[in-house]
């Protein structure tokens, strides 16, 4: 199985440096909190931009580069030395560093559309509304490590807390930050909220209390009306 950091597309970015500016590449990412459905919806609005005659890379956060998934490990596991806050911000950004010069932005400038699971409104959400760190300093971090790289589109899957909690317990066992309380997740969700009433022209929030197929045809929409 290819992995979800792994181009689907073998030629996304041969010959391609990160110096290069990008050409017509569209930067999607999907976000929301645990069992809002994201994986299968970004299968499915990959297909269908595909079939519009696009070439996609799907990838996710933290993640997405052999080394940015093994940092990845770190932030999951149930390690026995504890993870500070701040840590985990940061290593969020290392990871997220690898990944935007290493993938997003060659694949960019190649043409490629990437859609990718998660992205720095996931730091927002999670280690500033989650755990309290100051958004200003996220926002500096944000500007450090992909400047004026954002996402041309962002799709936010909502439901509240407990059903998305009590989907994800189906999944397995929960990682490091699947544990946290529902006071965490509900605060990551208000920010979420606040994000995507602040960027109406980049936010599409779409009702993940739905049936699959509902959501799906409310993503397909989204897919074939982006330009």
């Amino acid at each position: 199985m290819t992995p979800l950091w792994q181009s689907t597309c073998a030629d996304c970015v041969i010959g391609v440096t990160k110096d290069i500016e990008l050409n017509t590449g569209r930067f999607i990412t999907v976000e929301g909190i645990e069992g809002v459905g994201k994986s299968t919806n970004i299968e499915h609005l990959s297909r269908i931009i595909e079939s519009r005659g696009f070439k996609v890379l799907k990838t996710r956060e933290p993640g997405g580069t052999p080394m940015a998934e093994r940092i990845r490990a770190l932030l999951v596991e149930h390690g026995e030395e504890e993870l500070p806050d701040i840590a985990e911000l940061l290593l969020m950004f290392a990871a997220r560093a690898l990944h935007v010069n290493n993938v997003i932005r060659p694949a960019l400038a190649a043409g490629t559309w990437v859609v990718c699971d998660r992205f720095t409104d996931a730091s927002r959400a999670y280690q500033g509304g989650g755990r309290g760190i100051p958004m200003n300093n996220i926002n500096q971090l944000a500007d450090w490590v992909h400047g004026n790289l954002q996402p041309d589109l962002t799709i936010l899957l909502d439901a509240p807390v407990d059903t998305g909690l009590d989907r994800a317990g189906r999944r397995g066992e929960p990682d490091r930050i699947e544990v946290e309380r529902r006071e965490f997740f509900s605060r990551v969700r208000e920010t979420y909220l606040q994000l995507a009433g602040s960027e109406p022209e980049r936010f599409i929030v779409v009702d993940a209390t739905q049936d699959l197929e509902s959501v799906r045809r409310a993503v397909e929409r989204i897919a074939l009306e982006i330009e």
